[in-house]
């Protein structure tokens, strides 16, 4: 009863904060924003003992989970200048979509308005508590923060800064919230919308996490589902742009949404680009699961199963698919991906064009890899979650996706007859 006396506590202080910011000004958010920034960099050595005992508490973890939950200064400073670049962006709340006159003389206008109070649950990334804090704020919106229980104390640590950021531009607590309880039945109180006060849930985690959300939610979810990630290595690719981008997409960082979880390598150029590519994987510690062509050529990888095709690794491991053709790895793509990120590398314009039309993920991406696909370097300022969805945000999730629209008419006295 004390856990959801407190959480139904939090949803009401959370619709009142969030009247206030709907009509708070541009200055008073990016004044926010810089303040918590500020924070944040002189905190840096509070952050990181905080982040120490996290790391110490969650020794078991493998080390892609182990690399999500990890701060440095050099991630601390990332986090500070993400909502430094929030708040150089254009506000989202107010803008004119569009306008018309009737003929009536009623005069229409579509305007962006704040969504109300957003609810964020993720698993055990730390950084998420400042980018998810951080845009709902700009974007008018209060946001509630459930992180998971490996990353406690980061997000407490990191949560304060930005509640000192708010108390400088005299903005309420209550815009940014974190729930303070490791206990699940939050996340359940959550799911139900806190009694009316909780307008939409963000899930940003594994696939169990967001199951549970999709499944139990009683108000809208706004789904950020697994990352199977494609790069497709053309007959017309240049070979030393695919091997470097091949490596990028898979090894840069293993454990984000966007790092390529599949291969798939054109028949004809398997043996002159795809051994190259291989050797560049294993020669980085990753793990090769391949079909049997690619396999004949580079002996060394491991038997795929027809499961690999489907899964998310989330770690140093890749399958390897032999394609017959654009056309054959469209299909595959179409067949086991997840709708999030797909890479062609290609010199044909003609092919390239042709993957990049015919595929219905949020993200393509010719002769690039597949770790930009992240907010950040959309020129976002940062993201809630990748949506893989057909409905209301597809892609980083930034400003303009927190934001719905509204109506305002304005007359001279019409009655409708």
């Amino acid at each position: 009863m004390t856990i959801e006396r407190d959480m139904l506590a939090m949803g009401r202080a959370a619709r009142d904060a969030g009247r206030v910011l709907r009509q708070v000004s541009r200055e008073t958010k990016d004044a926010a924003l810089h303040a918590a920034a500020a924070t944040l960099r002189a905190r840096s050595h509070d952050i990181l003992a905080a982040n120490a005992e996290d790391m110490r508490e969650a020794a078991e973890l493998g080390g892609a989970a182990r690399d999500r939950l990890f701060l440095d200064e050099a991630r601390i400073a990332a986090m500070a200048t993400g909502l430094e670049d929030i708040a150089a962006l254009a506000d989202p709340v107010g803008r004119e979509l569009a306008r018309w006159t009737r003929p009536n003389g009623l005069d229409i206008a579509r305007v962006t308005t704040p969504i109300g109070v957003i609810a964020i649950v993720y698993e055990s990334r730390p950084n998420v508590t400042a980018d998810a804090g951080a845009l709902c704020l700009k974007s008018g919106n209060a946001a509630i923060l459930r992180g998971g229980s490996e990353s406690r104390r980061s997000a407490g640590a990191i949560h304060a800064a930005l509640v000192s950021g708010l108390r400088a531009a005299g903005l309420p607590d209550a815009c940014i919230q974190l729930v303070p309880t490791a206990d699940r039945t939050a996340v359940g109180l959550l799911l139900k919308g806190l009694e009316g006060t909780v307008d939409l849930i963000v899930p940003r985690g594994g696939k169990s996490l967001v199951a549970r959300v999709q499944e139990e939610a009683r108000i809208p979810v706004l789904a950020h589902l697994e990352g199977v990630c494609h790069v497709y290595v053309h007959a017309s690719a240049d070979p030393a742009m695919a091997r470097a981008i091949v490596l990028n997409a898979k090894m840069r960082r293993t454990g984000v949404c966007g790092a390529a979880e599949t291969l798939l390598v054109d028949r004809a150029v398997l043996h002159s680009h795809g051994v190259s590519i291989l050797a560049d994987l294993a020669a980085a510690g990753c793990e090769i699961r391949a079909d049997e062509p690619a396999r004949a050529a580079f002996p060394t990888a491991n038997r795929a199963s027809e499961d690999d095709w489907s899964t998310e690794y989330l770690d140093a491991v890749i399958a390897v698919k032999t394609v017959d053709g654009i056309e054959d790895a469209i299909r595959h793509i179409e067949t086991w991906g997840s709708h999030h990120t797909e890479a062609i590398v290609a010199e044909d314009e003609a092919a390239a064009e042709r993957f990049l039309a015919a595929l219905d993920s949020a993200i393509v991406i010719w002769n690039a890899s597949t770790q930009f696909a992240d907010g950040g370097e959309f020129g976002m300022g940062a993201e809630i979650g990748i949506g893989t969805g057909k409905l209301h945000a597809r892609g980083p999730v930034g400003l303009e996706q927190l934001t719905a629209f509204k109506y305002v008419v304005r007359g001279t006295g019409q009655t409708r007859p």
